[in-house]
């Protein structure tokens, strides 16, 4: 098993060396930027403020 404790995460395998390729794996996974996956829809909203 091996196992990055500062940002709680974990590998495991039959290896040492697969153990932490599988965690060097997960970690750039971890910090992989998130892409979007649906395309968000905007509008535009006019307000009338009246003093």
């Amino acid at each position: 098993m091996a196992q990055y404790l500062e940002i709680d995460i974990a590998s495991q395998s039959e290896t040492e060396t697969e153990a932490l390729a599988n965690l060097e794996e997960a970690l750039s996974l971890h910090f992989e930027p998130s892409v979007a996956t649906i395309i968000p829809h905007f509008c535009i909203i006019e307000c009338l403020i009246f003093k």
